[in-house]
């Protein structure tokens, strides 16, 4: 008997996320593709997260881009920051533990006080955007050493590889919709994407205990239209169920995380749902907890496609929800908050 392309990943205090074989969209008939194309649009509708396994990207790939990942993050505070990340619309490079603090708000002043309140997030990471942008270079190492070139090199060519994961999966949602297979490559060629890079340091659970508020990562929904997320082991990434509570979203090896951001709810005219998440402390007990890493493809519509709602998203018993929004303005706007 075959294995059915969806099962369950996540399944508590009605949060409902499902575990769907990729492969099934991609190269299965067209009856296949169709009903895994419609699995995939229903969990963004009723969670907002889907995992994906048996997807393009091979294991190995994802392990070397961990391995290269955690050798950046050793390398000296001074070379990282020779690296900083500078404005919202460049949205690249080095950003130092205590930096950023995101959270569920598009005003600065509201990001602020969940600072105060929550402290600021326990993490530093690093952006990478599209090489070929003309307008905005990344920051590399490749520099400083070897491996700094090395280093370059696999980040190129995995975000690349993330790019093709992005459009396959708009192709599902268009295909779900009941729109032409390929109506949002127009708005997905180009790859205007951030690839992050993620550590959160050892922690000592002494931190979680003196504040009861303190996070690895404040709860928030993505800006743009879908992340890939890339879990380690560790744990400590949360959804939000429909009920208001925080549910553990487990890692399960070799998958992707896949959540529609704000952005794509927008544009789906709420028809998708954009849902929290944060990173906590690590479910495992420990006196320390260890480093935990993640890698996430945020991924964005063209920064020069005008986003106003989708055919089939509104009639005239249900209008637009929302004014049509310049891609790259919205998302300065939300970054310019969180920094």
């Amino acid at each position: 008997m075959a294995t059915p392309a969806v099962t369950s990943a996540v399944s508590s205090d009605n949060l409902e996320i499902p575990l769907i074989d990729f492969n099934a969209f991609l190269t299965g008939d067209a009856a296949t593709k169709t009903s895994t194309a419609k699995a995939i649009l229903s969990g963004f509708q009723t969670s907002g997260f889907i995992y994906l396994k048996n997807h393009p990207i091979p294991p190995s790939e994802v392990r070397q881009t961990f391995a290269e990942s955690a050798k950046f993050f050793q390398r000296p505070r001074e070379q990282k920051d020779a690296m900083a990340w500078t404005t919202p619309e460049a949205n690249r490079g080095y950003s130092e533990p205590g930096l950023e603090k995101v959270a569920d708000y598009m005003d600065r002043d509201d990001v602020a006080k969940a600072r105060e309140e929550e402290g600021a997030d326990l993490k530093e990471s690093f952006e990478i955007g599209r090489e070929s942008d003309r307008d905005y270079a990344n920051h590399w190492p490749d520099q400083s050493d070897e491996e700094g070139k090395r280093f370059k090199e696999h980040m190129v060519h995995f975000f690349d590889q993330c790019k093709e994961v992005h459009m396959q999966v708009m192709r599902a949602i268009a295909l779900g919709m009941g729109l032409e297979e390929k109506w949002f490559d127009p708005y997905t060629d180009k790859g205007d994407c951030t690839l992050r890079l993620l550590h959160y340091p050892e922690v000592k659970s002494e931190v979680f205990k003196q504040n009861r508020n303190q996070v690895r990562a404040g709860a928030h929904s993505d800006y743009g239209s879908i992340t890939l997320l890339f879990q380690d082991a560790c744990g400590g990434l949360q959804v939000m169920s429909p009920n208001g509570n925080f549910i553990d979203a487990t890692p399960i090896a070799d998958t992707i995380v896949v959540n529609a951001g704000d952005l794509l709810a927008r544009w789906a005219n709420d028809t998708i749902k954009s849902t929290k998440h944060r990173v906590v402390e690590p479910p495992r007990p420990a006196d320390v907890h260890p480093s935990r890493y993640s890698i996430a493809y945020f991924c964005n519509p063209n920064y020069d496609k005008f986003i106003d709602a989708i055919p089939g998203t509104y009639d005239g018993a249900k209008g637009r929800k929302y004014e049509g929004v310049n891609s790259f303005e919205y998302l300065v706007q939300r970054l310019t908050a969180t920094y």
